[in-house]
C-alpha cells in the first residue's frame, strides 16, 4: 500500500493539518481506508474521523452503524452517525432509491463541510470501481469526459486515495491487518445497473482479459488527458449566466463539435445537471441552433428546456407552474405574482427615472386596472404613439417566447397600460403636468 501514500503526496490530496472524514459503511473497502488513513495520520499530518450514514433502506442499517461505532471506539477514532430517509427523499424528488441514497449521503457530507467539522471526505473507490464506472459510462453513450471516470479529488473536497489500488490488494491489506468488515447484501441486487455489471459482466470479462480493470483505468487516464487538452482550447467568454438559465450566442455553434459538446456539458453543470444528459441531447441542441427558427423549443431530462431565442440558445430550468386566471388590483405595495416573480409599485418624489423601474403617472391609472398575464386579443398603445397587438409588440421588443406569459401586464379589458419589467403605454406617460409619480419594478426571480 506504499503506492497509496505516494499517490496522496503526488496528487496533494490533503493539506497538512486537515480533518479528513472517511465515509464508512462497514464494508471491506471503507474499513480498509479508515484503518489505512488512521494508521498513517502522523505521516500525512491529518486528523481522521469516521462518518456513517444510515439510509433507512435495510433492516441491518442500525446494526451496521453500531459495528462501525464499536470499531471506532476501540481504535480511538471520532465517530459521527447520521440518518436519512432515502425512501421519502426518493418519493419527494422522483429519484431512484440509489440516487436518493447518494443525494442524501452527499448532503450530509456537504453539511459537515459547512459546519467546519471536516475539511475533506475520503471515499473508498478503488481500481475495480473505476473500471466499472468507465465501462458503465461508455455503455450509456458517454464521451471523453464520462470515459475519464472518477477523479482523485473533486471540488477540492472529495478524495479517493484508493482509486488506483486493485481490489485484491485491499482484501490482502484487510487480511494482513485483521480488519473485521461487513458484507453489503445490496451488492447482490442486479436490478441496479452497476451491480449487474459488477456481478455478471465484469467477472466474465476478467476470465478472458485478467487485466481488464487496470486497462480500463488506464484508458480513463488517457481520455482525461485528451479531454483536458481539448478543453484548454475553449475560450467562450460570451455566455450569459443567471441562477436558472445559461444563454449561448448562436455564433458559438460554428465551432468544432468537440468544443461545442464540451461547452454544452459545462452549461449543464452550471445548472447543476450532471446526469441523464447524453450525446443525443447535445446533438438535438446543435440542430436547434443551426436549423430551427426563433421560438423553437425542445425538452430534455432533469427538467431542462432549450430555446432558440433570437441570437442565443437558452438553456433553462423549467419554470414554476403558471397561474393563468389570477388578477390583482393595482395598488402601492408588493405583489407576489404566482411562484415566479415579485411586482413592486411604489411612490416617487420626482419624475426621475430609476434604473430597473418603470416611471408612470399614478393619476392616469384607471380604478379598474388589473395586473394579470397576457390574453388573446390584448393590444397596447406604444410609448410615443401607435397601437399594436401585444404579440407583435413582444416580437418587436425581442421578448423571448418563454417569458411572455410570465410578464404581468396592467390592463383594463384588452387594453394594456404597462408590461412589468419592459415598458409602459402612452396612456401612463409622465408629463410636465404630472403630480403623482409611481415606480413599477418587477423581479422575475432569476427566470429571465
Amino acid at each position: 500500500m506504499e503506492k497509496v501514500l505516494e499517490l496522496i503526496n503526488k496528487e496533494k490530496l490533503f493539506k497538512p493539518g486537515s480533518i479528513v472524514g472517511v465515509g464508512v459503511s462497514g464494508g471491506s473497502d471503507s474499513m480498509a481506508l479508515l484503518h489505512f488513513l488512521n494508521s498513517n495520520k502522523e505521516k500525512l499530518d491529518i486528523d481522521v474521523v469516521a462518518i456513517n450514514v444510515i439510509h433507512g433502506t435495510r433492516e441491518n442499517d442500525e446494526s451496521d452503524a453500531i459495528f462501525v461505532q464499536d470499531y471506532c471506539r476501540e481504535n480511538n477514532i471520532r465517530f459521527y452517525k447520521f440518518r436519512i430517509e432515502a425512501a421519502i427523499l426518493a418519493s419527494q424528488k422522483g429519484l431512484s432509491m440509489e440516487d436518493a441514497c447518494r443525494e442524501g449521503r452527499f448532503g450530509v457530507f456537504e453539511n459537515l463541510k459547512k459546519r467546519g467539522i471536516v475539511d475533506y471526505i475520503a471515499l473508498a473507490h478503488h481500481q475495480r470501481d473505476q473500471a466499472e464506472t468507465i465501462l458503465l459510462h461508455i455503455l450509456r453513450g458517454s464521451g471523453l469526459k464520462g470515459a475519464s471516470g472518477m477523479s482523485y479529488i473533486r471540488d477540492d473536497f472529495y478524495v479517493r486515495p484508493f482509486l488506483d489500488t486493485p481490489k485484491d490488494e485491499i482484501l490482502q491489506y484487510v487480511y494482513e491487518n485483521n480488519i473485521d468488515y461487513l458484507e453489503d447484501e445490496t451488492n447482490a441486487d442486479t436490478t441496479i445497473s452497476r451491480n449487474l455489471l459488477r456481478q455478471q459482466i465484469m467477472p466474465v470479462l476478467r476470465t478472458v482479459w485478467p487485466q481488464v480493470d487496470a486497462n480500463l483505468s488506464n484508458f480513463g487516464k488517457v481520455c482525461k488527458e485528451d479531454d483536458s487538452f481539448i478543453r484548454n482550447l475553449m475560450h467562450f467568454d460570451g455566455l450569459l449566466e443567471e441562477k436558472n438559465i445559461v444563454k449561448i450566442p448562436l455564433t458559438y455553434f460554428v465551432y468544432s463539435p468537440a468544443l461545442v459538446m464540451r461547452l454544452l456539458s459545462d452549461c449543464m453543470n452550471k445548472l447543476g445537471v450532471t446526469k441523464n444528459i447524453e450525446r443525443k441531447h447535445f446533438e438535438a441542441i446543435i440542430n436547434l441552433a443551426k436549423k430551427s427558427e426563433n421560438g423553437a423549443k425542445i425538452n430534455l431530462p432533469e427538467n431542462i428546456d432549450i430555446y432558440r431565442e433570437y441570437d442565443y440558445i437558452t438553456i433553462a430550468r423549467k419554470r414554476p407552474r403558471l397561474v393563468v386566471n389570477t388578477e390583482y388590483d393595482f395598488k402601492i405595495g408588493t405583489i407576489t405574482f404566482g411562484d415566479y416573480g415579485k411586482l413592486k409599485v411604489s411612490r416617487a418624489k420626482t419624475g426621475e427615472l430609476v434604473e430597473g423601474s418603470l416611471l408612470i403617472d399614478l393619476d392616469k391609472v384607471p380604478e379598474n386596472a388589473k395586473w394579470r398575464i397576457r390574453k388573446e386579443g390584448d393590444f397596447i398603445e406604444k410609448f410615443g404613439g401607435g397601437v399594436k397587438k401585444l404579440k407583435t409588440y413582444f416580437m418587436d421588443k425581442k421578448i423571448p417566447v418563454r417569458l411572455r406569459n410570465y410578464l404581468p401586464v396592467l390592463a383594463v379589458g384588452s387594453e394594456v397600460l404597462a408590461v412589468a419589467g419592459v415598458d409602459i403605454s402612452e396612456q401612463l406617460r409622465v408629463t410636465e403636468n404630472t403630480k403623482k409619480f409611481g415606480l413599477i419594478k418587477y423581479n422575475m426571480q432569476n427566470w429571465a
